[in-house]
């Protein structure tokens, strides 16, 4: 499993997501200039990485399905 290229890959892509959404929860509750410049930015930067991991989650249960 941590092996697989496609797992790591996951991961990687849920991190991703993860670590976007903390900055702009970051930014929101810090308000100021910084959450003015950046928060539609770092939201769509967030919908874009969500959507990469939930296709890759996808690909990778529907690949590993028969392989269990």
């Amino acid at each position: 499993m941590f092996a697989d290229p496609l797992y790591i890959l996951t991961v990687v892509a849920v991190i991703a997501v993860v670590i976007v959404l903390i900055f702009g929860l970051g930014g929101f509750a810090g308000g100021g200039e910084f959450n003015k410049r950046n928060s539609n930015k770092l939201m769509r930067m967030r919908i874009i990485a969500q959507f990469i991991a939930v296709v890759l989650i996808v690909i990778y249960v529907y690949l590993r399905k028969d392989a269990g």
